[in-house]
């Protein structure tokens, strides 16, 4: 796994071998990244059960200006951390180890807008794309914002999270992305 593209283009990153993380790959995460991108001019990113950390740090890497990560589990925070120091991304990342499901009211404390939420929670968890929903209700996203949803691709997720509309469902072996846009 590395970073696909931008100013850390080609940097290795780690992440932890488990049946609790799943990370995405490099072909997956370059196929977002070119229907959703490829490139950011500034704004915050969201990622919601971080595993390694690799798509923050790919928005990060093409323009993105801040990242907050949420992730629960002890090991993958470590490797987060890793990572994230070994691309020089420090001042520009927010980890919080805990539960997403407090993501809402942690970035409301800090008044966060949200331009990018990539939600990939474990696939048997699918409750936890009701996330997106709770985002929205909470007026957390940008006019601009984009949802990422990464599921199972046997799961149906809904076509519409409030005003922001299903554009793109590709299919990557068991996996698909959802992407939601106003």
């Amino acid at each position: 796994m590395r970073v696909v593209a931008g100013s850390r283009k080609g940097t290795p990153l780690k992440s932890i071998a488990s049946n609790q993380t799943r990370p995405t790959s490099d072909k997956v995460k370059e196929s977002i990244f070119n229907m959703i991108g490829p490139y950011f001019d500034g704004g915050v990113a969201v990622e919601l059960f971080g595993g390694s950390g690799s798509l923050s740090i790919e928005s990060l890497s093409r323009g993105i200006d801040s990242a907050y990560i949420f992730e629960k589990n002890p090991r993958a925070c470590s490797v987060i951390k890793e990572n994230v120091e070994k691309c020089r991304y420090t001042e520009q990342v927010k980890m919080i180890r805990g539960d997403a499901r407090n993501a809402v009211k942690t970035l409301q404390a800090s008044s966060v807008q949200v331009d990018l939420l990539f939600i990939d929670p474990p696939y048997a968890e699918t409750s936890f794309y009701e996330l997106a929903e709770t985002f929205v209700q909470a007026g957390l996203l940008t006019e601009q914002a984009i949802i990422v949803c990464e599921h199972d691709k046997k799961l149906a997720l809904p076509e519409n999270y409030g005003d922001y509309c299903r554009t793109k469902n590709p299919i990557y072996g068991n996996s698909a992305i959802s992407i939601y846009m106003k």
